[in-house]
């Protein structure tokens, strides 16, 4: 992981090649979780039914995690898609990433070291063209201040680029923000500096 985040997948993206007169169509997205990523092989096979393979392969984490990854040969010849696919996905620097590669048979086979390349190839070519952004790693925090300290309390979230959560206004001023990890002990001193010791700030696990 460097830096306060990681990348991901802007947008679905798809590229298509032929292979010996097989047809493949690699499709990549933004799977955040388990279940996005299965939501998401699913309407793959949903769109391509007559196909005759719909391998697939996910990292529902940072880049390279591997505490929450799939896949699958989808009828394939063991160890000859699933496994490439997600290889390439893990060593991609790239995070929250699922992809289906889409087989149409053509007529030739290419045999166990031809199916490697294929799938593998397919995948590396997809991710030549995704576009990605940068997801950026928050931690949430708890802060209270006296009423006074409330304009100040603004300011400081701002400067932070922190996301304000929840607010609540009772004997003093509770403000609940997921800030970004780089810029959690900047925000701490400031808020420290600027208040002179008055307010209250905790981590929320």
């Amino acid at each position: 992981m460097q830096g306060s985040g990681y990348l991901i997948p802007s947008a679905t993206h798809r590229t298509e090649t032929t292979i010996s007169r097989s047809r493949l169509i690699t499709t990549i997205a933004h799977t955040p979780t388990v279940q996005d990523a299965r939501e998401f092989i699913d309407a793959m096979r949903a769109e391509f039914p007559d196909a005759t393979h719909n391998c697939w392969a996910y990292v529902t984490g940072p880049p390279g995690d591997t505490a929450s990854i799939g896949m699958s040969d989808a009828g394939e010849p063991h160890g000859t898609a699933g496994r490439p696919m997600l290889d390439v996905l893990l060593h991609s620097g790239i995070g929250e990433i699922a992809a289906v590669v889409t087989r149409y048979y053509g007529g030739t086979k290419l045999g166990t070291g031809g199916l490697v390349k294929a799938y593998s190839g397919s995948v590396q070519e997809g991710l030549a063209g995704l576009i990605t952004r940068r997801r950026v790693v928050q931690t949430r925090v708890r802060v209270r201040v006296p009423y006074s300290d409330v304009e100040m309390l603004r300011r400081t979230l701002a400067e932070a680029e922190a996301e304000v959560v929840a607010e609540d206004y009772a004997e003093v001023v509770t403000y609940e923000a997921a800030v970004p990890v780089g810029r959690v002990e900047q925000f701490r001193r400031s808020i420290a500096d600027r208040t002179a010791g008055r307010a209250d700030i905790q981590a929320i696990t």
